[in-house]
C-alpha cells in the first residue's frame, strides 16, 4: 500500500475527470469550443523552477483543457473515419500506461509479448487471412503502410540479387507503385519514409464505382514490366468507401510480379460480417494488408496492424541483433516485426476489446456503424436542397448542400456545402468533416464508433434540418 500511495492522489483525480468526460458526451458540444488562443492563453505558461503535486497537476490539466477536447469518443462524431473506445479496451490502455512495459522483448514485457501473440491470431482470424501470415502492432495504418511495404522492398530487390538491408538503395532497381488515384496519403507518405519517393507512386484512374478496373491496371503493369512492382489495392477508400476486385486483380499483378499491398484502414473489418464479406473475396490472396485498431475495433489512439504473407520478408526487414538486446527463441519476439524497439504495449487494449465484443460482437458494431451510416446519408438527403452524392456501401456516404440561389454556379454550391458543415459543428449536435471528390466540395459522413445509434442518427439528422431551416447563408 505504501508503494502505491504517491500514485493514489493523481490517479483519482484522472478517474474522475475521465468519468465526467465520458459521462457527458451526450451533452457537451461534439465538436470543441476553446478558441486557439484561448488555448494557448491557458496551457503555454513558464514552466515553474519548483514542482507541483500530482494531483493538482492533473486538475489544472483538466481545467485547462476544458472546451479544446472534441467529443470523438462518442456516437455523434461523423469527421474522418475516428473510431471511439470500447469501456474495457479503455481501462485496458490505462493499465497498459501503470503497467510502463516496453513492448520490444519478451525480457522486458513477458505477458504484453503473449498478449502480442494471441493478438496476432485473433486478428487473422476475424480478418480472413492467412493463418502463417506474420503481422506487426503498430501506432497506425501508416506505420502498418510502411512495414508492409518494407518488407515488400526487401523481397522485390532480392528477387534481383539486391540485399536492401545491407546495400540501402543507392544503385538499387527503382520500385514502382501503382493503385487507383484514389489512395490514401499514407501510401505516398510510407514511399518517402522508405526512400522510394512520392514520384515511385502512380494513381491510375477509377471507374465510377471508384474501383481499380483490370484493364487499366494490367496496361500500367505492362508499361511497367521488368521494374519490381507494387501495386496497392483499396479495401474501404476514404471517401466512399470502395473496394477494389481482388479476386480479378490479385492474380494479375502476380502474373506480372508485383507484390499486392491492401489498404484496409478500416474497410478490411468488414471481413467480420456475413452480410459485408462478400465485398473482400479473394483478398487473402494478397502479400500484404494493413488496417487499424483505433478505426472499427474501436481502441484508444495509437493502434495499427501490418500483416504480411511472406514471413521472411517482414522479418529480414525489421529484425536486428545486438550484444545487449535480449532474445528468446521460444517466443516471438516483438521487434523482429515492428520498426520501432521502445513501444508501449498496443496489444493490451486490442486483446480487451476482441474479449469484450466476441466475434458475433465485432460483426454486429460493423453492421450497426454501415445501418447507422445509410440512415445519416439518406436522411440528411431527404431534405430539401440536399443532394446524395454517394449512397453508403459500408459506413462512409457523401452528401452535397445545393445554394439554392437563382443561378447559383458550382463554387457557390461548394461555399454553401462547407458553410453548412461549419454552422452544424456550431451548434454542437455533431461533427461532420468535408472532403473535395470528383470536383465538387461534399459533407462526408463516417460512421465508426461504438455507441453510434438511431438516437445518434436522428439528432444529427435534426441539427441539419435547423441550419438548412435557419442558416441561409
Amino acid at each position: 500500500m505504501h508503494a502505491i500511495s504517491p500514485f493514489r492522489p493523481a490517479l483519482e483525480r484522472a478517474l474522475s475527470h475521465a468519468l465526467d468526460h465520458l459521462y457527458h458526451l451526450e451533452q457537451q458540444p461534439v465538436g470543441a469550443r476553446a478558441s486557439l488562443d484561448t488555448l494557448r492563453a491557458r496551457l503555454s505558461r513558464p514552466l515553474a523552477d519548483a514542482g507541483l503535486p500530482a494531483a493538482q497537476v492533473i486538475d489544472e490539466l483538466a481545467a485547462d483543457t476544458a472546451g479544446g477536447i472534441n467529443g470523438s469518443a462518442g456516437g455523434r462524431f461523423f469527421g474522418w473515419v475516428i473510431g471511439g473506445a470500447l469501456p474495457a479496451a479503455l481501462a485496458a490502455d490505462w493499465l497498459t500506461s501503470a503497467w510502463d512495459q516496453n513492448a520490444a522483448t519478451y525480457a522486458c514485457a513477458p505477458a504484453v509479448t503473449v498478449i502480442e501473440e494471441v493478438c496476432g491470431s485473433w486478428l487473422k482470424d476475424l480478418l480472413g487471412l492467412p493463418r502463417e501470415a506474420s503481422f506487426a502492432l503498430t501506432s497506425g495504418c501508416q506505420m502498418a503502410h510502411a512495414t508492409a511495404l518494407a518488407a515488400a522492398r526487401n523481397a522485390l530487390l532480392a528477387r534481383r540479387g539486391w540485399d536492401v538491408e545491407r546495400d540501402g538503395l543507392c544503385g538499387a532497381p527503382p520500385i514502382r507503385i501503382l493503385s487507383g488515384d484514389q489512395l490514401h496519403g499514407s501510401i505516398a507518405r510510407a514511399a518517402r519514409l522508405l526512400g522510394l519517393g512520392t514520384g515511385a507512386v502512380r494513381g491510375l484512374p477509377v471507374n465510377p464505382a471508384g474501383q481499380l478496373a483490370a484493364a487499366t491496371l494490367q496496361q500500367a503493369l505492362v508499361e511497367s514490366a521488368g521494374a519490381p512492382l507494387i501495386v496497392v489495392l483499396q479495401a474501404g477508400d476514404l471517401n466512399i468507401g470502395a473496394y477494389d476486385c481482388f479476386a480479378e486483380l490479385i492474380p494479375l499483378a502476380h502474373r506480372y510480379g508485383a507484390w499486392v499491398h491492401v489498404d484496409g484502414a478500416f474497410g478490411l473489418w468488414a471481413n467480420a460480417s456475413a452480410r459485408y464479406r462478400h465485398l473482400l473475396a479473394g483478398v487473402a490472396h494478397a502479400d500484404s494488408w494493413a488496417t487499424d485498431g483505433h478505426k472499427w475495433l474501436n481502441v484508444p489512439y495509437d493502434s495499427g496492424f501490418a500483416f504480411i504473407a511472406h514471413a521472411d520478408a517482414q522479418r529480414r526487414a525489421m529484425s536486428y541483433e545486438a550484444s545487449y538486446v535480449a532474445h528468446n527463441d521460444h517466443v516471438r519476439e516483438p521487434k523482429d516485426w515492428n520498426p520501432e524497439w521502445s513501444r508501449r504495449g498496443r496489444g493490451v487494449a486490442a486483446y480487451a476489446a476482441m474479449r469484450e465484443l466476441g466475434r458475433d460482437g465485432v460483426a454486429a458494431m460493423v453492421e450497426r456503424c454501415c445501418a447507422a451510416a445509410h440512415a445519416l446519408a439518406t436522411g440528411i438527403a431527404a431534405l430539401p436542397g440536399v443532394e446524395l452524392v454517394w449512397e453508403p456501401t459500408v459506413n462512409q456516404g457523401l452528401v452535397r448542400f445545393l445554394d439554392r440561389a437563382p443561378g447559383a454556379s458550382e463554387s457557390d454550391h461548394d461555399r454553401w456545402t462547407d458553410a453548412v458543415s461549419n454552422a452544424v459543428l456550431a451548434g454542437g449536435e455533431a461533427l461532420f468533416s468535408n472532403t473535395t471528390w470528383r470536383g465538387k466540395r461534399c459533407m462526408r459522413i463516417s460512421v465508426c464508433n461504438w455507441q453510434t445509434g438511431e438516437a445518434d442518427v436522428a439528432r444529427a439528422v435534426a441539427a441539419v434540418a435547423q441550419v438548412l431551416e435557419t442558416h441561409r447563408i
